[in-house]
Parts: C-alpha cells; sequence; structure tokens
C-alpha cells in the first residue's frame, strides 16, 4: 500500500513512529557511551526544576481556570482587567496549594505518625497475639489431620507476613527522613520550579502561541490543525481524568476518616489515607488499600476489621456508582475492559505511576488510533460506526445462501 504523506492523518502517524524510533536508538547510543550519560544525566539536572514548574503549573490549572472563569466573572464582571485578573488567579491557585498542604501537614501528618509508631510498639505484641490465638486452633482442631495441615500453612504464611510487615513499617521511618533530606537538598530546584510554574501559568496562552507560530513555520496548515486537535484532546482526557481521581479520591479519603472514627476504628487516619491514595488507581485501587488496611485493623480487633471490611465494600459502591461518575463522567472514553487492559500493563511496566497514568494515556493512544481508522474508513467511503460491523441485526460473518433460499 503507498502511503500518502500528503494526508494529515498518515503524516503524524509517520512522524510519531520516526521520533519514537530515533528515541530508542538514540537511548540505546547514549547508555552505550558513559560519558555522554553523564553528560545528558548533567542536562537533565539542570532541566528538572522546569520539568517540575510544569509539572506544577499543570495541576494548578484547573484551579486557575475555575478562579478565573466561573468565581471572577460572578465577583468582578468586567471590573478587572484581564492581566489583572490572571495575577489574582494565580495567587490564589497557589494560596489554596498552600492551604491544603498546611492542613495535611498540621492534621494528617501527625496522625499517621502516630499511628505508624504505635503500630511499631505494639507489633511484637499483635504477633504474639495471632500466634496464640492460631495455636489454640491448633490445639482443638490438631486430631483432624487436614485441618491441621490448613491451619498449619496458615500460621506459617502469617508469620512470614508479619514478620515482613514488621520489617517494612519499621523501615518506612527512616524512609520519611530520607525524603526530608532529599527535599531539603532538592531546595533550590523547589524553590526554581515554583518560580517557573508562575511564569508558565501568567503566559500560558503566549507559550501556547509560540508553539503553533512554530509548527505553522515549518508544517502543512492541515498537520498543525490536526496536531493541535490531538494535542488538545489528550489534555482534556488526561486534565480531567486526573484531577477529577485526585477529587474523588479526596472525598472518598473524607468520608473513609469519617466513617471509621464513628465506629471507632484503629488507626483511623492511616487507613483513610491509604485507601483515599490508592483510590487514585482505577478498579483495583481499592483493593490494593482495602487489603493492608483489613490486616492493620486485624491485628487490634477482628470484629472491627469485618466492620471495616463492609464499610469499604459499601463505599466503593458508592463511589463506583455516584460519586466517580458524577466527577470523571466519561472522561476516557475507554470500555471497563481497556480500563482493567491498562492498569495492568502500565502498572506491570511503570509500577504505581503506571496504574495512575496508565487510563489516560491508553486512552490517548485509543482516540488516535480510532482518529485514524475513521480517516482510512472514510476514504474508503465505508462507515465509521462500529456497529456497522457487527450486531444483532448485521452477523460478523455473512453466511453464503443455500440453493433453496435462492430460489
Amino acid at each position: 500500500m503507498k502511503l500518502d504523506f500528503n494526508r494529515k492523518y498518515t503524516t503524524i502517524a509517520v512522524y510519531a513512529f520516526l521520533v519514537i524510533a530515533a528515541g530508542l536508538l538514540f537511548q540505546n547510543i547514549v547508555n552505550d557511551f558513559p560519558p555522554l550519560t553523564r553528560y545528558f544525566n548533567k542536562i537533565g539536572d539542570l532541566l528538572l526544576p522546569f520539568v517540575v514548574g510544569g509539572a506544577l503549573a499543570y495541576i494548578l490549572n484547573p484551579i486557575l481556570n475555575w478562579i478565573e472563569m466561573k468565581l471572577f466573572p460572578v465577583i468582578f464582571r468586567d471590573k478587572v482587567s484581564r492581566k489583572a485578573r490572571r495575577a489574582l488567579s494565580v495567587l490564589l491557585s497557589y494560596l489554596f496549594m498552600l492551604l491544603v498542604i498546611g492542613v495535611f501537614a498540621l492534621i494528617v501528618v501527625p496522625q499517621i505518625y502516630e499511628s505508624i509508631m504505635s503500630l511499631i510498639e505494639r507489633s511484637s505484641t499483635y504477633v504474639k497475639n495471632v500466634e496464640d490465638f492460631l495455636n489454640s486452633l491448633i490445639a482443638t482442631y490438631g486430631s483432624n489431620e487436614l485441618v491441621k495441615q490448613v491451619l498449619q500453612k496458615i500460621y506459617d504464611s502469617a508469620e512470614t507476613i508479619f514478620r515482613q510487615g514488621y520489617q517494612l513499617i519499621g523501615d518506612v521511618v527512616p524512609m520519611i527522613a530520607n525524603i526530608a533530606i532529599g527535599l531539603t537538598n532538592s531546595l533550590f530546584d523547589t524553590i526554581m520550579g515554583l518560580i517557573i510554574s508562575v511564569y508558565s501559568l501568567l503566559m500560558k496562552e503566549t507559550f501556547a502561541a509560540q508553539i503553533k507560530k512554530l509548527l505553522s513555520a515549518f508544517c502543512s496548515r492541515n498537520f498543525v490543525d490536526t496536531f493541535l486537535s490531538i494535542a488538545h484532546d489528550s489534555n482534556q482526557i488526561f486534565c480531567g481524568f486526573i484531577s477529577g481521581k485526585i477529587v474523588d479520591s479526596f472525598i472518598i479519603g473524607v468520608i473513609c476518616f469519617v466513617g471509621t472514627t464513628l465506629m471507632n476504628t484503629p488507626y483511623a487516619m492511616l487507613v483513610s489515607v491509604i485507601i483515599g491514595v490508592t483510590n487514585v488507581i482505577p478498579y483495583f485501587g481499592p483493593f490494593i488499600g482495602a487489603i493492608p488496611s483489613i490486616l492493620l485493623i486485624l491485628l487490634v480487633n477482628p470484629l472491627q476489621a469485618l466492620y471495616f471490611s463492609i464499610f469499604i465494600l459499601a463505599l466503593q459502591q458508592l463511589d463506583g456508582n455516584v460519586i466517580g461518575p458524577k466527577i470523571l463522567g466519561d472522561s476516557t472514553g475507554l470500555s471497563a475492559f481497556w480500563v482493567v487492559f491498562s492498569v495492568t500493563f502500565f502498572g506491570g511496566m511503570f509500577g504505581f505511576v503506571g496504574m495512575l497514568i496508565g487510563v489516560p494515556t491508553f486512552a490517548v493512544i485509543y482516540n488516535l488510533i480510532s482518529r485514524f481508522a475513521a480517516y482510512c474508513l472514510h476514504k474508503k467511503g465505508m462507515p465509521t460506526n462500529t456497529e456497522a460491523y457487527a450486531s444483532p441485526e448485521r452477523p460478523l460473518v455473512d453466511k453464503p445462501k443455500s440453493k433453496h433460499q435462492k430460489g
């Protein structure tokens, strides 16, 4: 098949493939030469403040847009200039961020620290209680060989889990200290990132216009229009999903804390933070957060662990059927199957970060493939809706008619 390089979607597909291939080749070349690796690592360190600033500006941009486009028109109407409105919006966005960080530092962090230290101090008692409980079961039902073997397996597994869990908890405090030291060492990058993010928010339209200007100088108009359309859709997918998931997870964390506090659940703040943070991962997040939380509560009070399990099940149903759809809507356009696939694949490739960004990343890829397929079908004069190719009225394979059917 001959590629038509004048066609916008074909051109974008070929350019994207060439850029990815060139990037992979360049990475392999750099990795084979240590001096080049050190040189580019130095460049990466120099550009780190710009990456931090860009990421921070991207996260704060939805807040700024809401303040500037929803709040200020009601308060100021047309009495304040656009420039002054932007500056005040940026200021309020950062004040909101500082307020959230301050509340988290003053209220959440001390309670999490207290829960972790309490867990470390009482861990030996918890392990002994579980051992005594399992030993009593073995003593009671030890006459049954099958039950004895099952209980012994549970005992061995529990002992391994508690030993590794105790070691993991013991490593949390040094890890937090190392993070604090790392943040202190990166203070310059953080300050520079904040300054860069402020400039990025103040001048975002200017930067966008400059990018369009450069593209227009070297590329065709069709390519520029298509590229900007794809970039806009990709931004909508990423921004809508990530910001919506953060808000959704915050609400779930707050509800979880209120519920666990009313039920007098042990380590209420700690398990609420775990549930809230892991909830940003679609589908698997509730299970990832609920299992260790239930185990923590089980060490203190098995009955409370049962109540907590029922509460989390009800909370996740509320999130999946009411809160999540209200906040996120159909921000990605992916079916449940592709959501599970993207979380599994990107999570396996890139860990927790892959689980977080896997869904919007795959949604962008899915959107690009859909656009290209629609263009190719339209060029052939064929329908672009999926139902036209397989539906109850239109079978996937057209069976040939028999002779008496023809007659």
